[in-house]
């Protein structure tokens, strides 16, 4: 006789609890990491998408040696949180104000309250918030705990005290599990990478061993903000179709539903759209039929003259930002950075930009140093497995001017869309989708020749200093000489003419060379006029 088997369902918060690693906590260590990630992230949204300049404080406590927790504190300036939002934002997993067709840091509703929950699975104490929006002339404290079974905020404690100071952002603290001689470098290379594309914030870290690191802002420019946009024709599948149909406020008929809700599709376009499906323009669009709705998706899947995505709903770091992270950061030699237009998958604007800095401080290496990153995120983990690396691997360094076991390099790439293709939850690796893959070459290639006109101008302007040694070797007992000849044997007119031609020659090799810069040449060579 065989078993019956026995049918149930899971919470997402308890689906969540059971597959840590699937949120980026499989161990201690990575759990440090990820707590510090999904809060900074948070801040940082909070912050700079509304057009604040970013003070960011970070403070990691050791406050139980014997079972190794840690208390995670992360205070921002940002907008803050309305205080009827507070519990579901950081106690009901899949909650998010970030389900919205823009870039954002942050995808899934997951990160800060996976981190509550690796901490509940561990100890006892609640998250602590401490929040005030903009104007709020209260600041607004909670202690929560999420009941897994019902994905559902638990709220410990809920006070208020009077805003008299004018602070608004928020300070959330959790306590976590964690190794910190493991998670130590993965902590400060992600804080000194998300500097780096965020020059115009203020850091200041404080870690564990009481050691702190501030990081100045160098800039006042913040990127424009991405902007909420209609779906595009080519990024909706029947499910969504129905969604939106579900969720429409107005009693819509179907051609007035596709020109409203929709980008790229017009009074014209929308005809043409309804004359390919056979289907009503003045149908009710809440009577549509499933076959109905199957045959729209398919025309907008099919139809080929739709204007590509907007791209107001991204928001790029900039070619300027760019070369001033990798400047502070690694004081290189040279530095450039690309910023390409936008492109589309899968009805996803997307744009690459990429950095590179070469030289200077720059340690020489087996391998050039990669930093990756998704919708202004440093991805740290999982670093082979990633496209980005993929296509740096590929490419022919050496056609840039690049040996390909002296790298001198730090290679930044940027992508930023309203859909990462990540590998998984944990946010730490992107797929190999064709479309961008290919454009992160050619993003690379671009920046790449201008690393190759910079190495080959130096590499000539090597050339014409050694000629320019060889010539300065000679211009003593020249210009000497031609004095001699011309003082009629006076030892005041033989000074007075020499120094004049030493001079005349220096210009003319100057520009036959066209190097602007001689004298520290005339100084080696001791040609100075005295």
């Amino acid at each position: 006789m065989s078993a019956k088997e026995k049918f149930t369902s899971l919470s997402p918060a308890e689906f969540f609890k059971r597959n840590p690693e699937l949120a980026g906590f499989p161990n201690p260590a990575r759990a440090l990491y990820q707590t510090v990630r999904e809060l900074v992230e948070n801040s940082l949204d909070a912050t700079d998408v509304h057009g604040i300049l970013p003070n960011i404080k970070i403070i990691i406590d050791l406050i139980d040696e014997s079972r190794q927790i840690y208390k995670v504190n992360v205070t921002d300036n940002g907008i803050g949180i309305p205080p009827h939002e507070v519990p579901n934002a950081f106690g009901k997993v899949l909650y998010s104000s970030k389900y919205v067709n823009r870039q954002t840091r942050g995808m899934y509703g997951l990160g800060v309250k996976a981190a509550v929950l690796y901490s509940q699975m561990h100890q006892d104490r609640p998250v602590e918030i401490e929040t005030s929006p903009i104007n709020s002339k209260r600041i607004y404290s909670f202690k929560l705990k999420i009941d897994i079974n019902k994905n559902e905020p638990i709220i410990v404690e809920r006070k208020s005290v009077a805003n008299n100071n004018g602070f608004h952002g928020t300070s959330v603290s959790i306590y976590i599990p964690g190794d910190w001689s493991k998670a130590k470098p993965r902590i400060y290379e992600y804080i000194r990478r998300t500097y780096i594309i965020t020059p115009y914030a203020e850091f200041i870290f404080k870690d564990p061993e009481g050691n702190v690191t501030y990081y100045p802002r160098l800039t006042n420019k913040i990127p424009k903000p991405p902007q909420e946009v209609k779906p595009h024709p080519y990024g909706v599948d029947r499910e969504e179709i129905k969604i939106m149909i579900n969720n429409l406020k107005k009693d819509y008929i179907l051609k007035e539903f596709l020109i409203n809700e929709f980008q790229s599709i017009g009074e014209t376009t929308a005809e043409k759209l309804l004359e390919l499906s056979g289907l009503k323009g003045s149908k009710k669009v809440k009577s549509l039929s499933e076959e109905e709705i199957t045959k729209l998706v398919e025309v907008l899947k099919k139809y080929e003259d739709f204007r590509a995505p907007s791209a107001d709903s991204l928001s790029v770091i900039g070619e300027d930002l760019i070369e001033l992270g990798l400047k502070k950061i690694f004081n290189p030699e040279f530095v450039a950075a690309v910023s390409r237009k936008p492109k589309a998958y899968q009805g996803h604007p997307f744009i690459v930009e990429a950095g590179i800095a070469y030289g200077g401080s720059i340690p020489v290496s087996e391998e050039p140093v990669v930093l990756r990153y998704a919708n202004k995120i440093p991805l740290i983990y999982d670093e082979k497995s990633d496209v980005i690396w993929k296509v740096v691997e590929e490419i022919d360094w050496k056609r840039y001017g690049i040996e390909s076991d002296q790298y001198q390099m730090v290679i930044m790439v940027h992508l930023c869309s309203t859909k990462i293709p990540y590998k998984s939850a944990g946010k730490e690796s992107i797929a190999e989708v064709e479309d961008i893959e290919k454009e992160i070459k050619n993003t690379l290639m671009e920046v790449a020749r201008k690393l190759k006109q910079y190495l080959s101008e130096k590499k000539k302007e090597e050339e014409a200093k050694k000629k320019l040694l060889t010539y300065l070797k000679y211009v003593p007992e020249v210009s000497r000489s031609f004095a001699v000849f011309l003082s009629n044997g006076s030892k005041e007119l033989i000074f007075k003419y020499q120094s004049e031609i030493e001079d005349e020659l220096f210009r003319i090799i100057s520009k036959k060379l066209n190097l602007t810069d001689i004298e520290e040449y005339r100084k080696m060579y001791k040609v100075d006029s005295e």
